[in-house]
């Protein structure tokens, strides 16, 4: 999800009658002097939650608070809403206005369901996708909710897979992309994965307006505890998924992979010190479409990397502590930690002790 960056004076006249006449003065003020947006869940220190909207030198627009932790946030340039999804096993979505004007709207989710953490809007902003658990019958589900009628839920279809994570619409308008995870858990035992023996994740492409499987990819068996959770579509339209290793810490499996419809799927190789110190487990993947680059994030190993979206080739390699959160900038990566630094692409910061930033950022789309 990338736009080409532009100047303060472009910003103003391009998001003057849509994104900035719903910003407070205050945030009118704070964004004027931005390149770009971007919103985040957190936690604060004092133990609450909530979503945020951020310059891109980390200083904070707009807030609103959650009832418990949040995870990755969806936004709809039509109706120019976000959408900020419960980290599982949270069972609320709220929809807020970026500029702060607009009462938050909390989506709950049905009897028998709980979100994942991801969602994504159909291209006219009518309908808002969100993965989820029916977590009585181990099967993942994707919500279709109707974002033109209070976003009331009016139908769901399987992933064809357990536990799905993150989606994301095609550039066809049509299909989706799903990461089944392959882990169960259920509400009654928390985050407790339930199944790692026999666990099985896997690709899925999916129709979104009759819920059919289109394509279906699995890793060889011997990689089945391999969990594929996160991902982002780089210039070409080539998908990229990481992925995070249930098994053995000593095991060393590829983390990263690539995905096409009607095409190749697999993972990727790496140089072995790189691979290493991700410490079996990738939290984010972003594509900066404009620069045909990858970055993938850890918090486990406290680093995140920059690969060529071409060769697979690591650009650059980066030390930071508790990194997840990804987004691009320019020709390079926005990213944020749990130690609530923003860290800018030419390596300059800001932190806000008081913030511990979750797992993903996202660039809005001016």
């Amino acid at each position: 999800m990338v736009s080409k960056l532009i100047d303060r004076r472009a910003f103003l006249k391009a998001a003057g009658v849509g994104f900035l006449a719903s910003l407070t003065p205050r945030g009118i003020a704070m964004a004027a002097e931005a390149d770009a947006v971007f919103a985040t869940a957190f936690q604060r220190r004092d133990g609450s939650y909530g979503a945020a909207i951020l310059t891109e030198r980390g200083k904070l627009v707009h807030s609103i608070a959650l009832p418990e932790r949040g995870h990755d946030v969806a936004y709809d340039p039509i109706s120019r809403r976000s959408v900020v999804f419960a980290r599982q096993p949270g069972t609320f979505a709220v929809v807020f206005d970026p500029g702060g004007k607009a009462e938050p709207l909390t989506i709950n989710s049905v009897e028998g369901r709980h979100f994942y953490g991801h969602g994504a809007f159909s291209p006219d902003g009518k309908l808002l996708y969100a993965t989820e658990n029916d977590f009585d019958n181990a099967a993942g589900m994707v919500g279709v909710y109707d974002a033109s009628d209070g976003f009331r839920r009016i139908g769901e279809f399987p992933t064809y897979g357990v536990g799905p994570h993150e989606l994301v619409l095609l550039g066809d308008g049509h299909s989706l992309a799903i990461c089944n995870g392959g882990i169960e858990t259920h509400p009654d035992f928390g985050r407790a994965k339930l199944n790692l023996a026999t666990m099985k994740p896997s690709f899925v492409f999916i129709d979104r307006e009759t819920g059919e499987l289109l394509e279906k990819h699995e890793l060889p068996s011997a990689l089945h505890k391999l969990s594929i959770r996160h991902m982002d579509i780089d210039h070409r339209g080539t998908i990229w998924f990481g992925c995070q290793h249930e098994g053995p810490a000593s095991e060393r499996p590829l983390l990263i992979g690539k995905a096409e419809r009607g095409k190749a799927f697999g993972l990727v190789d790496m140089p072995a010190e790189i691979l290493g110190g991700f410490r079996n487990y990738i939290g984010s993947v972003a594509a900066n479409r404009d620069a045909g680059t990858i970055a993938v994030s850890s918090p486990q190993g406290n680093a995140y990397a920059v690969l060529d979206a071409t060769s697979g080739a690591v650009l650059s390699a980066t030390t930071l502590t508790e990194v997840c959160g990804l987004a691009p900038d320019d020709a390079g990566f926005l990213a944020s930690t749990g130690t609530g630094e923003i860290v800018a692409p030419d390596s300059t910061s800001v932190t806000e002790p008081d913030y511990v930033w979750d797992n993903h950022l996202l660039r809005i789309r001016l």
